[in-house]
């Protein structure tokens, strides 16, 4: 069931032209820099100190990791966070 959930959405963006981050359940990650992470549909905060933000994402986390972290906005769905950043990884379940 969940191969044919994921092949109907694949056909619905490159058919329809909607937005694969919206149809597909995935993040949109903008990143300005070292200084400034951005990302949209995220699914919750799992862990947040000044040296590292993990967000659980669909499938995983996305973990990242630097020094003196603010988190300027945070809604259900996004979250802006300021601060050197030296690494962004992907973890898959």
């Amino acid at each position: 069931m969940a191969k044919w959930q994921q092949r109907l959405r694949s056909l619905l963006t490159e058919q329809f032209s909607l937005p694969a981050d919206v149809i597909l359940e995935m993040p949109r990650i903008t990143i300005i820099g070292h200084i400034h992470f951005y990302i949209e549909n995220h699914q919750g905060l799992a862990a947040y100190s000044d040296t590292e933000l993990k967000l659980k994402v669909n499938k995983g986390y996305v973990q990242i990791k630097g020094s003196s972290f603010v988190l300027k906005m945070m809604l259900p769905k996004e979250i802006l966070l300021e601060g050197t950043i030296s690494e962004v990884k992907f973890l898959m379940n």
